[in-house]
């Protein structure tokens, strides 16, 4: 009872999520307006509430009342029958494909992580005309009878279509966002699964450069993989300076699979070329012991390393860490490349603190850590699926459900990586069970703000977390957002508080009563907030329950 009481309590120092959507846009501007088209321009919204992830322009034709009674139900809107949507990252759109003389309604509103802001006024304005056809000419009469036949039946046509396609409105917004992106940037490269190849050899000697291993000096072990040991050591390729790497080998009396498996990783990240992503140098399969060769990374993981230097860093230096990891999720996001297991633990740091994105193995099997693994069934304390183990505090609720992994469930994880910086390293959600986490989450409790961290970076965390995926920033929204900040410090990375500011104390909507075995002193002194028990005691708090009802206010 006990535990659960602690699990209860520390996930109602968790921020739920309650944002406000955007306040409506203003300002439209019509630019150069053609026969077919418009450039419009706007401003962001007075109250944007948040992070603006996009903006949606809806416009349509002004159809006389007269004509829209004859040709329309009367319960049908005229906004609702024809309408068109576009959506763009920017405060600007180039609309194409209207029709001349014309009048368009045009109306923008703003979407953020709690959701869609109001559509502003419309605004009205006519295209330009094409070359009129001179009168009393009878092929010309003939034309624009046409044309106005046809305009007709494209009105009917369209509304048609657009009643289609709310019927089908369950389409994955998602997967319309990919695509769009991906016709947007068709020179963008796209990730080649190596198990798709017949013969795995052949995906590594097309993606991976084969080294000879006469050109590889190991110089000690520097950890135990999944596969075998990892070594430091140094490489001189003919013509080539020297260089350090980091050298995996494949362990003796190893199977087919096993081989296949640990080649996978080579395959995979021979496709990859980043100054964020952890850089291949080549593979030796033709002796044994089979490797892998990469650059080698003096600091380690970030999660290691953090910890070993808490509180050493500025938070501008925080954000360049985060930035650098943004900058290489976004080119494997771009790439179609799911990473599925991104974590602080599976980020390296060099010299330069430069962090960049590893482990990439298809097949990781994590350790037998119940903490860090959670599937659908318990068996002896551990959990297992179909699909292999989940590292679930890092992995988002729709994965862990459902095991769809996609671009969002990665920005999900990202956020969990952003808290372990700003906390240096500290274990997401602390000691608490796999089940407590789960449940939490469903709930919509969040991670609150590590100690001195911005409240806009905070903010990102939680839009990163939102249950819907399709809510969830991009990378490259991320990284912008992050440009932002890095290029704002004094404004943007404004403090929560005080040197240990005190998180809000949330009950979940509907769930269940708090109670507790625990003094309101133990709960503070657990926090690492024991400081404040005088305090609190003298304005009334003497209870946990009493707690729950502090703000930041």
């Amino acid at each position: 009872m006990g535990v659960m009481c602690v699990s209860v309590f520390f996930f109602n120092l968790c921020t739920s999520l309650t944002h406000s959507a955007p306040s409506p846009v203003t300002s439209i501007q019509a630019g150069d307006v053609t026969r077919h088209g418009v450039s419009l321009a706007w401003q962001q919204p007075d109250r944007p509430n948040g992070v603006i992830l996009e903006y949606e322009v809806k416009y349509y034709e002004k159809i006389p009342p007269l004509f829209l009674s004859s040709c329309l139900s009367s319960n049908q809107d005229q906004k609702e029958s024809s309408y068109r949507i576009m959506k763009t990252a920017s405060r600007s759109a180039d609309i194409t494909g209207l029709s001349p003389l014309t009048v368009y309604l045009f109306q923008v509103r703003a979407r953020t992580a709690a959701g869609y802001g109001e559509f502003s006024g419309p605004l009205e304005f006519s295209t330009n005309s094409d070359p009129l056809p001179l009168i009393g000419d009878a092929a010309s009469s003939t034309l624009l009878l046409l044309s106005i036949s046809g305009g007709v039946i494209l009105l009917l046509t369209s509304t048609a279509v657009f009643i289609i396609s709310r019927r089908r409105g369950k389409y994955s917004q998602a997967k319309q966002d990919s695509e769009e992106e991906k016709h947007l940037n068709p020179g963008v490269r796209i990730y080649v699964d190596p198990f798709t190849y017949e013969d795995p050899d052949q995906a590594v000697h097309e993606f991976a450069k084969e080294i000879d291993a006469s050109y590889i000096h190991i110089e000690k072990v520097i950890g135990i993989g999944e596969f075998g040991e990892v070594c430091s050591g140094r490489l001189r390729l003919q013509g080539k300076r020297e260089i350090y790497v980091a050298i995996k080998s494949l362990k003796a009396g190893y199977s087919d699979k096993q081989r296949q498996d640990f080649l996978s990783e080579a395959s995979i990240m021979g496709q990859f070329d980043h100054p964020n992503i952890i850089r291949l140098e080549g593979v030796v399969t033709r002796c044994k012991p089979v490797m892998i060769i990469t650059e080698y990374m003096e600091n380690g993981s970030l999660d290691a390393f953090l910890r070993k230097h808490d509180g050493h860093f500025t938070v501008i230096q925080l954000v360049g860490m985060l930035r650098g990891i943004a900058s290489g999720m976004k080119y494997l996001s771009d790439m179609s490349y799911v990473h599925r297991d991104l974590a602080a633990r599976n980020i390296l740091v060099n010299s330069n603190l430069v962090c960049k994105v590893s482990d990439f193995g298809l097949s990781r099997v994590l350790q037998e850590d119940p903490e860090n693994a959670y599937t659908t069934r318990e068996v002896t304390g551990t959990y297992h699926s179909p699909g292999g183990k989940i590292p679930i505090r890092w992995t988002s609720p729709e994965a862990i459900a459902y095991r769809k992994f996609t671009p969002s469930s990665d920005t999900w994880s990202y956020g969990v990586v952003m808290w372990e910086v700003m906390s240096y390293g500290e274990r997401p959600y602390w000691d608490m069970s796999n089940q407590d986490v789960i449940k939490a989450i469903d709930e919509g409790y969040r991670l609150p703000p590590p100690m001195d961290c911005p409240v806009c970076l905070h903010q990102l965390m939680l839009d990163c977390w939102q249950t819907e995926r399709t809510h969830r920033p991009s990378f490259t929204q991320i990284l912008n957002m992050l440009d932002k900040l890095i290029r704002n410090p004094t404004t943007t990375l404004r403090r929560t508080g005080g040197d240990r500011p005190v998180p809000s104390l949330l009950e979940p909507v509907g769930g269940p009563e708090f109670v507790s075995v625990w003094s309101a002193e133990d709960c503070l002194q657990a926090i690492g907030m024991g400081m404040y028990r005088d305090t609190l005691t003298t304005a009334g708090y003497t209870s946990p329950d009493s707690l729950l009802t502090l703000t930041h206010q």
